[in-house]
């Protein structure tokens, strides 16, 4: 089992936190999936482009079919004309993927031990600021050794609102909260296999890191 140290603000030792057995490494292509299925899912598939039945006009013939050296045509609505319909237009969609519960609980587990197994991943005492000042988020950030790092996941256990203003004029900061309770499902996730993949630095408040525990373990 893997231990993770607990600092403080201050970046002083505090305790360890011994990482649950179910936080284990899986296969490459689950990670794969439930991030394709991830990203698939936030698409909103409302894209629309009309045909040449649907296009306005073009009811006439332009020219008549013969004796004018050109090519024939029924309407200046078709695909080659400027103004004309689309060929295969495209049309809304559901762009969805279904994945089993199992599996993406799985996947977040795994990605979490993918990043624990690189030292990427910070567990510290509390993540709370008195005031909402960036620069405090940059010094807590510089506490934690990741400040350097071009994307930097920042997961809180609950919503705090001091918080997030704190870090949301930081570019490369994304904050997202552990999920609610034990009895809540694993599809209401606060952040996704993604979001923890993509990060090159993770800090986790230990409470938050025991929900996770908790709650998909």
């Amino acid at each position: 089992m893997a231990e993770l140290e607990i600092k403080d603000a201050k970046g002083k030792k505090v305790g360890k936190h011994v990482v649950n057995e179910a936080v284990k490494s899986v296969a490459k292509h689950r990670l794969h999936r439930a991030i394709v299925a991830e990203e698939a899912n936030s698409r909103q598939g409302t894209q629309s482009a009309k045909t040449r039945s649907e296009v306005r006009g073009g009811g006439r013939k332009p020219y008549k079919q013969k004796k004018t050296g050109n090519a024939r045509q029924g309407t200046i609505r078709a695909p080659h004309y400027a103004g004309g319909g689309m060929a295969l237009a495209v049309k809304p969609r559901d762009y969805t993927k279904k994945l089993n519960v199992k599996e993406r609980r799985a996947a977040l587990l795994g990605a979490i031990a993918h990043q624990v197994e690189a030292g990427n991943l910070r567990v510290v005492d509390s993540i709370r600021f008195a005031t909402a000042k960036t620069k405090d988020a940059v010094e807590f950030l510089k506490t934690c050794g990741v400040a350097d790092a071009r994307r930097i996941l920042v997961v809180l256990p609950e919503y705090d609102a001091t918080t997030y203003k704190c870090f949301r004029n930081l570019p490369n900061v994304e904050v997202r909260t552990a999920p609610a309770a034990k009895d809540s499902d694993v599809k209401t996730a606060a952040f996704s296999v993604r979001d923890m993949m993509v990060a090159h630095k993770i800090v986790v408040a230990k409470d938050a890191m025991q929900r996770i525990e908790e709650v998909w373990a």
